[in-house]
């Protein structure tokens, strides 16, 4: 009972910062309107950025994927479960990474965690190596940094000439800088045309997180290097396939000599069951959507509802950081004050969760509002009408 009583202390500590976290029962496919516990509430916190997790054809493409592919694969890629629904999504992955990657191969994995990890244990396997890693990073590349043997230098949000210095004066027989491309709870990009020259002066690889960029950023839907035109050998790109693209899981795209030493060294590949491969089914239609004039449409309609939502809100104390994309974080401060404000909304049927330490810095507790296609301007607009009125009533 002591042992239960010392993790009954850890959680009362938790409780009065504010720090507790509730799960949330939701009823029915993800999208704008959802039953939540019971309650119907427009929800603004899914990562569903082109509204795909419940469209027809995906939808579609899961079912006959589980009648061609069954419901399991059964072991990891490596012994028995690599189906031909992976290597066709892994195809076709990197067909979409030619343009910006040498010699391109993916690399199928179950989760963006898991894939990070994958990347940096496996290059920083070594203990002559160093990972750079940026100060706002994902939790996943933090953890993947910890796990690597290699030694970790953080670098300052956004910092190039800070990380340039740092790069010149190491002496690490392998280099590894590794960023978010869109900050996750920020909305910012990561200034990567100018991090990429850095890695290739001083023979660097450079590994980009694409979580929140990849199906929304660039002309066709093919992620933040698109986005920036970039194009090099020292790129490892990780894009996530469980967000705009609506169903699961995660790829890495890069030099096929990366994806081989991948598949050869990456623990997190090697010892864990591969997906469902009806998923990978799926994946190709959502794919052809993203790619398509469909996939266009939805993404100027989501450009549309983040001009709308910026230029509709109005703050005089909150703060809204400049953000182009999806995510559009409305900075409160304290734990309490942004608890309170988000139980408001939620008594309004508006669901947009509130922030807290340790996914961000201490006094800035937010509400991340996230923005899908599936959302309407009338949709946008009653929400920025329900902040400016709390904002203005707030304490």
């Amino acid at each position: 009972m002591n042992l239960i009583a010392d993790i009954d202390r850890k959680l009362d500590a938790l409780a009065a910062h504010s720090l507790i976290r509730r799960r949330r029962v939701t009823d029915g496919a993800c999208a704008p309107r959802q039953t939540v516990d019971g309650r119907d509430l427009l929800a603004f916190c899914s990562n569903d950025y082109l509204g795909l997790a419940a469209h027809p054809q995906v939808i579609e493409a899961l079912r006959e994927g589980a009648s061609l592919y069954g419901a399991g694969s059964g072991a990891s890629h490596l012994v028995s479960g690599h189906s031909r629904a992976h290597q066709i999504l892994e195809e076709r992955l990197a067909e979409w990474m030619v343009p910006n990657l040498i010699e391109a191969r993916a690399l199928s994995l179950c989760t963006g965690y898991m894939a990070n990890l994958a990347i940096l244990t496996a290059l920083g396997q070594d203990a002559d190596a160093m990972i750079f890693s940026e100060a706002l990073n994902h939790a996943s590349l933090i953890d993947g940094a910890r796990l690597a043997k290699a030694g970790v230098s953080v670098y300052p949000h956004g910092d190039v000439a800070a990380l340039e210095a740092m790069l010149a004066a190491s002496a690490a027989a392998t280099k590894i800088v590794v960023t978010d491309s869109v900050f996750s709870m920020d909305g910012n990009l990561a200034p990567l045309p100018e991090l990429l020259a850095a890695c290739e002066r001083h023979g660097a690889w450079l590994v980009v997180d694409d979580a929140h960029g990849f199906g929304v950023l660039g002309r066709s839907g093919r992620g933040a290097l698109e986005h920036f035109g970039m194009k090099s050998p020292n790129l490892i790109y990780m894009g996530t396939l469980g967000k705009a693209a609506g169903v699961g899981g995660a790829f890495i795209a890069a030099h096929a000599s990366v994806i081989e030493l991948l598949i050869q060294r990456a623990r997190p590949y090697i010892y864990t069951t591969a997906a469902p491969p009806a998923l990978a089914h799926a994946l190709l239609a959502s794919l052809a959507i993203i790619g398509g004039a469909e996939g266009a449409q939805r993404r100027a309609h989501l450009a549309k509802l983040i001009d709308t939502l910026r230029g509709a809100l109005r703050f005089e104390h909150w703060q809204l950081p400049v953000s182009h994309t999806a995510i559009q974080p409305v900075i409160i401060g304290s734990n309490d004050d942004a608890l309170r404000v988000s139980a408001s909304l939620h008594e309004q049927g508006l669901w947009v969760p509130a922030i807290r330490p340790p996914t961000v810095a201490p006094g800035t507790a937010r509400l991340r509002v996230t923005l899908s296609a599936s959302h309407t301007l009338d949709d946008v607009t009653r929400l920025a009408h329900a902040l400016n009125e709390l904002e203005k009533a707030a304490p």
